[in-house]
């Protein structure tokens, strides 16, 4: 057996049992090929208000899923990772006195830096900023001349996070906090009591495109998460608590959630060309 078909072999068993690497494994491989991916699917309760349509909350049911990246990356001599996630989730709700109900729907996207300080071999802070992208509508179902208000801004954010890595009976556990608020950014907003229709129709976008900040938009999103090793496999279970509010133009509105949600966690080792073609094609899929 040469050495490039014992490198080859190697590198498959890694690649086949990410589960029982050791950390000098680990430190072996390039850390900005290997990257943590994570499909969520999760319900909860939503609260959601819009003076534009209505001045009462609406209260009810959330779906919502999600979908993570995260990997290392070269900058900051390897201490900074990248974050790419996007969820996305639809609400029905209910007014206190059931005589009406409202429908909702957004999109948003998260992607950004994290610098890590590695406190010890298991535990890490993580601090950085996101770029925050939302899309979305609410939807009052007795509204007739504005039935529907959309939801549309993009939020620079500051974000944290810690990271524990544990054992239980020989089992790796991990566990992360991250919470996320926005620093600055620009929203889309009427006026109060302005049309869409004179909005896009009209032409009337005067004063609609809004500077954001602390003062009028207090929001944060936070997640609580634990990966759990189940055989081959490992499940991870999440609170994520999604409390997005503001006063823009005369007008208030919150969206909150609180949201449990369950996926699967994935491992996966990025390969260059030149690591591709040293692969036998007796195990390559194509």
């Amino acid at each position: 057996m040469n050495y490039d078909t014992f490198r080859t072999l190697i590198l498959c068993i890694e690649l086949l049992l990410p589960t029982v690497l050791s950390a000098q494994k680990l430190d072996s491989l390039r850390t900005n090929q290997l990257t943590v991916r994570c499909v969520q699917y999760g319900i909860g309760h939503s609260n959601i208000l819009d003076t534009y349509l209505s001045t009462q909350e609406y209260k009810g049911i959330d779906f919502r899923t999600s979908r993570e990246t995260m990997r290392m990356t070269n900058i900051g001599k390897g201490n900074v990772s990248v974050q790419n996630f996007l969820q996305a989730d639809f609400s029905f709700g209910k007014n206190r006195v059931d005589n009406n109900n409202t429908l909702a729907g957004m999109v948003n996207w998260n992607y950004g830096l994290h610098y890590q300080f590695k406190l010890s071999d298991n535990f890490k802070l993580l601090a950085g900023g996101l770029g925050d992208t939302n899309l979305g509508f609410i939807y009052n179902l007795r509204n007739s001349n504005n039935p529907a208000s959309l939801r549309a801004y993009i939020n620079l954010d500051a974000s944290a996070m810690a990271i524990w890595h544990f054992h239980i009976k020989k089992k790796a556990f991990v566990l992360r906090y991250q919470l996320n608020t926005p620093i600055l950014g620009v929203m889309f907003s009427p006026e109060m009591g302005e049309s869409y229709y004179e909005i896009f129709s009209l032409g009337h976008y005067s004063g609609t495109i809004k500077l954001t900040s602390l003062h009028n938009q207090p929001s944060l999103r936070q997640f609580l998460s634990l990966d759990i090793p189940i055989g081959q496999q490992q499940i991870r279970l999440t609170y994520l608590g999604d409390l997005q509010q503001s006063h823009v133009n005369n007008i208030k509105t919150h969206y909150y959630s609180n949201v449990f949600m369950v996926g699967f966690v994935k491992r996966l080792y990025k390969l260059s060309n030149k690591e591709l073609q040293k692969l036998p094609t007796s195990i390559q899929a194509y």
